[in-house]
């Protein structure tokens, strides 16, 4: 038995320091804070750690100003307006969705009985706002994942709240997918059988086939740690893509699929640059190269590149995504970490350095 307790932590060693190693003989080395061979971010325009948002992937300024209005002044009627005049099959719409629905989650985490009354007042004030119900069943589902343990009975209380939230704010607005998005998180904590979960999915694809959000919200359904497999969340995400348009981002959905299936620990030297991990990393950059620039989840897919390309030490390209997407920090992988600046940090510092140890400035990167 002790042997076995050797090689494992062996193992451990080997994968936190092999990393290491391997940056070092491709270049890079530690330097000292404001040493002359440091490499540094800010030259390149990158903000420092406590000035990255983590609230958003990327900017969007109608909805801070928004928030900040609703926030300092507790009323609820600039949120209402700003999702009205959002179109409902707008990946925007979603995205303010949990932004508004956060916040007042957030509120009360922080302010137990008092936090979050605007929305409270929203619903008790104008019940029939489809806004303010969507927002609500949002509210309801990031309140059981924040504040109870899946697969308690508290957590299943409020989920069974929510799912009940969700056909009331569909009957508000018919034609938006968003309540049946919001019903995708509700299904994967209530263990929807296959069936159910599809009879759900066919309400959202018959109003936004090709929402990426609504996509990345299902394939959280079929990985391995809820209720489907490797198998068949690869198989939900490479079929998605193939369907795609060109300029729909979801050509990168199976990037997502591979990352949600990570090895926790990575003894396979090469694996980010594998076949099937390149081929999904290839994938996305074609999706982000010919998506809008003004796409709502084009930063989404700038982030999780970030990390794959510079875990494979494609330096030049991490570096590309960098600049587009600096600043904001709201998005996967990072929000997975208890510190999400933190996290974003260390990856865009490491790309930084060793784009600099290729032969890298600032005056080589382009815009």
């Amino acid at each position: 038995m002790e042997i076995l307790w050797v090689l494992l932590a062996m193992a451990m060693l080997f994968a936190v320091l092999g990393p290491v190693m391997m940056r070092r003989r491709r270049g890079i080395r530690l330097a000292l804070p404001g040493s002359p061979d440091a490499a540094d971010p800010e030259a390149y325009g990158f903000l420092r750690q406590e000035e990255q948002d983590v609230r958003m992937p990327g900017p969007d300024h109608d909805l801070l100003d928004v928030l900040n209005v609703v926030q300092r002044t507790q009323d609820w009627r600039a949120a209402s307006q700003l999702l009205a005049g959002t179109d409902k099959s707008d990946e925007l719409r979603w995205q303010r969705v949990q932004a508004f629905a956060g916040a007042a989650s957030l509120e009360l985490r922080d302010r137990p009985g008092v936090g979050g009354a605007w929305l409270r007042a929203w619903r008790a004030e104008q019940p029939k706002d489809a806004g303010g119900a969507a927002v609500h069943a949002e509210f309801l589902v990031q309140q059981a994942w924040r504040s109870s343990t899946a697969g308690t009975d508290e957590f299943r209380i409020i989920l069974e709240e929510a799912r009940k939230a969700c056909g009331e704010a569909a009957l508000l607005a018919p034609g938006d997918p968003v309540p049946y998005i919001v019903e995708l998180a509700v299904a994967r904590g209530l263990g929807y059988p296959p069936e159910q979960f599809d009879r759900v999915w066919a309400q959202v694809i018959d109003r936004a086939p090709e929402h990426m959000g609504a996509h990345l919200a299902a394939l959280q359904y079929w990985c391995e740690k809820w209720h489907g497999s490797r198998e068949e969340a690869d198989h939900f995400a490479t079929t998605a893509a193939a369907r795609a348009p060109r300029g729909s981002l979801l050509a990168a959905l199976p990037l997502f699929a591979v990352y949600e299936h990570l090895p926790e620990v990575n003894l396979v030297q090469g694996f980010y640059r594998s076949e099937v991990v390149t081929k999904a990393m290839e994938g996305a950059l074609y999706a982000v190269n010919s998506a809008r620039a003004d796409d709502p989840m084009l930063a989404h897919v700038r982030h999780l590149l970030v990390l794959f390309l510079v875990r494979a030490e494609r330096w030049a390209e991490a570096m590309h995504q960098l600049v587009h997407i600096d600043g904001h920090v709201g998005a996967v992988p990072w929000t997975t970490s208890q510190d999400p600046a933190a996290e974003y940090v260390v990856y865009r510092n490491l790309a930084v350095a060793g784009y600099e140890a290729n032969g890298g400035n600032p005056a080589t990167l382009p815009g």
